[in-house]
């Protein structure tokens, strides 16, 4: 079956490019196409946009959005990009709306134009779990794949545990 992979914005998916007036980031193209790119997946894919923005900024109505993108959607396997700061309070919140779906959330410390990013690793843990998981909502993030009302995150290093 198909993976739906949902771009919500955040680091993983920034970008700086130089202007004139220095440096600031901004969101393009999803960085699961380029990721996706050096894989040559063995499987079906679609990519949708539903919003681009830093996780702070995603708001109720954003997560609203999300789910109904999900509900609408024929596949049982999705993937959300999702910025690190409120990818929990996501997961949270799908978990409460989104029974019939293997749904995995994942992102980057760094963004995926980085040499040292973690972005295409953990978008691969995110495609492992999709495909390994029964129904439910998931994080995975710094090589682990943990229920979304399970998952937890150390905020002096900002890793998830």
């Amino acid at each position: 079956m198909k993976i739906v992979f949902i771009q919500t914005g955040g680091t993983i998916d920034k970008d700086y490019p130089h202007t004139t007036k220095g440096w600031a980031f901004e969101f393009g193209e999803p960085a699961v196409i380029r990721i996706l790119e050096k894989l040559n997946p063995s499987f079906e894919y679609e990519i949708i946009t539903a919003c681009q923005k830093d996780s702070l900024e995603i708001t109720e109505i954003d997560r609203e959005n999300i789910a109904k993108i999900i509900k609408q959607n024929p596949s049982s396997k999705i993937i959300i990009t999702h910025g690190t700061d409120t990818m929990i309070e996501t997961g949270q919140f799908l978990a409460k709306t989104i029974n019939d779906n293997v749904v995995v959330i994942t992102g980057g410390m760094l963004p995926e134009r980085f040499s040292n990013s973690d972005s295409s690793i953990n978008l691969g843990s995110a495609i492992g779990a999709v495909n390994n998981l029964e129904k439910g909502i998931y994080i995975a993030m710094h090589g682990i794949v943990k229920s979304a009302n399970k998952i937890k995150r150390d905020q002096l290093t900002g890793k998830f545990y």
